[in-house]
């Protein structure tokens, strides 16, 4: 008995010394905050726990350092590289450094506590052509213990560098990347925002699909055929292609006979728009899937067309599909599965269950047991309603989650309409009038051109979602989820397909009245944002508030704890700022971010994709994440357009925001508390278009205006419309919206965006001659004359003032 109890005892204290030693290692992490992922880790939390900014003084956080979208190491050698204003990267933090995709994105090292440069990566060639991109969401880290990596997606290719120098890993791929590219059938480069994602021993990539940039990479239209984008994993070590998984089934793959009509030979998207997720644990990884090809038209692939906006989780070793569900059966909506899936552990009548919540753009939360796919709360099929569309099937049930409720609202009818003054609802029902109204998941109709003709189906959520990648937030301490959405009504009025023999035989030509690819609007003076296209007045959404909120869930309970606006919204708008209206929020895509007592929303930068966000300075905000309650406001000189993060450096915790607007350019800034004789120490500032003397007097020739109407034609209408108006998801290239942000400048500038930026899928590609002659037409087209003599080199550019026509 007496040896028996030695062994017990001493089998609990190795027990309890155990304990201990994981307790002092996860205190250890802790300590600094360490945010190894864009999401904070690979659950996707977007949460830490450090405390040392709380309530009682986060009122007090001061800019301690700021930098631009790209360091002067690469701009100064390539000084027309001229990013976007959208700036998506979110660092990660590992060492006491920040690691994060700039404005082109190369990847950046900089110091945690000042911001300094570490290193930057280079092109591998030194030309426009690889210095140029797009910026992405985040790098991912990868090590055994002795060797560190950190990987990056540029345009095609997926880089492994050194995490210490920056250099490219020799031993990955060819010297250092591997081209991503598949070789579909319209040669479509291959792009990805949110960028790589390592799992155990595999770099997994999803990717945004749909084919060449153009018109949302077939998400509208009548283009039924944009190529699917294959989920793949690949070595960490080599870079050899381990697995493939194909979201579209190939013949013979369960899934392909719930495409109808042969549609599973040649329909696509459905690629994965979001960040994925994992259990490392379990070595599974969770992939959230887009809508098909044309999004809002389906009548040539009648079925539940498998996989599409579905939640698939991959077995990471080999790929193999260990669960999936639908969230959307044969989408006519665009209500993608765009949100990460966020994976945590709750506790449901006394469970434990290994949760993943699943968020979608309609507005609902989708909860599983993420080792088997099980529903934590029963998810019911339930009838919608049919469609009017001839050719047009859509399945006659969806999914409806019984718990927890949805997080924005779904379904259109009068009560949704504004009611502050008589007026106003008249105004609003007379333009809702000219429209089908229903309950969620109401298909599109055909748009009547006739003068009285009904314009299509009033939607909310609209096409940009209530959910999308910048939704959700889970506290692993207690269980709660944060949902971020904004509330934005759409249309959907179809027209027929002008080629009778193509498969999708009605779409959205120029994106939905009201809802994507609306044209943008000068901004009322005062009014943080404005509702584009036709479902507003004056700029006023005819939709009632809040527009951007925030929901929080006690996720062990499935129940709706608070929710909360996040921001004033237009409550100032010339219409209704009498009416000492409540917080009515800022619509937008701002990303949230816990800790310990806090969550953190910023404003969203109206640079943001989404025909949404605020214009001009905007605030970060502290709310009480237990009440909903705003505890402080810092201010931003302009909105956020990346997921904010956090850490601890030299004894200090930071918070990081990337920002991009007008007037400001974009970069990322670092806030800390005061340290302790109460001065800030900014290190570097993003760059702002310089103050050049010059000539507003257009010097271009009559011959150059028309070369670059051809260029435009063949590599730019495609995305920015025809009539330079703007498309789904670019902005217009004339008028008022154009001048916002272009009046005062050179036409250097200009010339350096669209040389760095178009076309999105090749950026950097066009030669001097074709980009300098776009300038001359897309100034030429918002009513700058052209002059007698050609300008023959960029440098020439720097003398020529943009200035609006009076």
């Amino acid at each position: 008995m007496l040896l028996k109890s030695r062994l017990t005892l001493g089998a609990v204290l190795s027990v309890v010394l155990t304990g201990i030693a994981a307790l002092n290692a996860q205190q250890a992490k802790n300590a600094t905050g360490r945010w190894n992922t864009y999401g904070s880790d690979k659950a996707f939390t977007r949460y830490s726990p450090l405390d040392q900014i709380n309530a009682s003084n986060v009122k007090d956080l001061q800019v301690i350092w700021t930098r631009p979208a790209i360091d002067p190491l690469i701009k100064d050698k390539f000084p027309d590289l001229s990013p976007s204003n959208y700036f998506r990267g979110t660092p990660i933090f590992l060492n006491g450094k920040l690691y994060a995709p700039d404005g082109v994105g190369l990847l950046e090292a900089f110091d945690g506590a000042t911001g300094k440069t570490t290193w930057v990566q280079q092109p591998v060639e030194p030309t426009m052509k690889e210095a140029a991109g797009q910026s992405t969401r985040g790098a991912s880290y990868w090590t055994d213990g002795k060797i560190e990596r950190v990987f990056v997606v540029r345009g095609e290719y997926l880089y492994s560098l050194d995490l210490r120098t920056g250099e490219r890993d020799r031993s990955f791929g060819d010297a250092g990347r591997i081209t991503l590219n598949r070789h579909t059938k319209d040669e479509a480069s291959y792009f990805g925002w949110p960028g790589p994602f390592v799992v155990n021993d595999v770099v997994v990539i999803g990717g945004n699909g749909g084919g060449k940039a153009s018109g949302g990479y077939g998400d509208g239209g009548f283009n039924g055929n944009a190529e699917p984008e294959d989920i793949r994993g690949f070595d960490v070590h080599t870079g050899k292609l381990l697995w493939t998984f194909h979201i579209l089934p190939h013949k013979g793959e369960p899934g392909y006979d719930t495409w109808g009509k042969g549609s599973a030979e040649y329909v696509g998207n459905m690629a994965a728009w979001a960040s994925l997720t994992a259990d490392e644990q379990l070595g599974y990884v969770y992939v959230p899937l887009s809508a098909p090809t044309a999004s809002h038209y389906g009548g040539h692939r009648p079925g539940k067309n498998l996989y599409s906006d579905s939640i698939l989780c991959l077995n990471v070793k080999n790929g193999k599909l260990v669960w999936f569900f639908q969230t959307i059966h044969h989408d006519l909506w665009e209500y993608d599965s765009a949100t990460p899936s966020v994976v945590g552990d709750i506790t449901v009548d006394g469970k434990r269950i290994k949760a993943v919540i699943a968020a979608n753009k309609n507005g609902f939360l989708y909860v599983f047991d993420r080792t088997n796919g099980k529903p934590v709360w029963p998810i019911e099929e339930r009838p919608v309603p049919k469609s009017t569309i001839p050719g047009e099937e859509p399945y006659p049930t969806q999914p409806f989650p019984t718990k927890p409720p949805a997080f924005d609202r779904q379904g259109f009818s009068e009560d949704d309409l504004i009611d502050f003054t008589p007026e106003l609802h008249k105004r609003a029902l007379e333009i809702t009038s000219r429209y089908i109204m229903g309950p969620l998941y109401t298909p599109p109709s055909i748009r009547d051109q006739g003068p009285d003709g009904k314009q299509g189906t009033l939607v909310i959520p609209g096409g940009w979602g209530a959910g999308n990648w910048n939704t959700g937030a889970f506290d692993p301490e207690t269980g709660w989820y944060y949902a971020v959405s904004m509330t934005q009504a759409g249309s959907y009025g179809l027209l027929p397909n002008p080629d009778p023999n193509g498969p999708v035989k009605y779409g959205l030509p120029d994106g939905p009245p009201g809802g994507r690819g609306a044209a943008a609007q000068e901004l009322p003076p005062g009014v943080p944002f404005v509702v584009r296209g036709a479902l507003n007045i004056d700029g006023l959404p005819i939709i009632k508030p809040p527009y951007g909120r925030v929901t929080a869930y006690d996720m062990n309970k499935g129940d709706k704890m608070w929710i909360a606006a996040n921001g004033d919204g237009p409550r100032n708008h010339p219409l209704i700022k009498d009416l000492h209206l409540p917080p009515m929020g800022n619509s937008g895509r701002p990303a949230p971010m816990l800790t310990k007592t806090l969550l953190f929303l910023a404003d969203s930068s109206d640079a943001v994709m989404g025909q949404a966000g605020i214009t001009g300075s905007g605030k970060l905000r502290a709310f009480d994440k237990k009440t909903g309650q705003v505890v402080a406001e810092i201010d931003l000189p302009v909105g956020a357009t990346g997921a904010p993060m956090t850490y601890m450096a030299d004894g200090r915790q930071f918070i990081v925001v990337p920002v991009g607007g007008r007037g400001y350019g974009a970069g990322w800034i670092g806030f800390a508390l005061p340290n302790r004789s109460g001065a800030p120490a900014v290190t570097a500032t993003p760059s702002r278009s310089p103050d050049v003397a010059g000539s507003s007097q257009a010097v271009f020739s009559e011959a150059q205006v028309m070369h670059g109407e051809a260029v435009y034609k063949q590599r730019c209408a495609v995305c920015h419309g025809s009539a330079l108006d703007g498309g789904q998801e670019s902005p217009p290239l004339k008028g008022s919206a154009f001048w916002a942000s272009w009046d005062g400048q050179t036409a250097r500038a200009l010339y350096a965006r669209v040389l760095s930026s178009m076309p999105p899928d090749s950026p950097g590609s066009l030669a001097e001659r074709d980009a300098i002659d776009l300038v001359a037409h897309i100034v030429h087209s918002s009513s700058m004359s052209s002059g007698g003599r050609s300008v023959e080199a960029a440098a020439e550019l720097n003398a020529i003032i943009l200035q609006r026509p009076k």
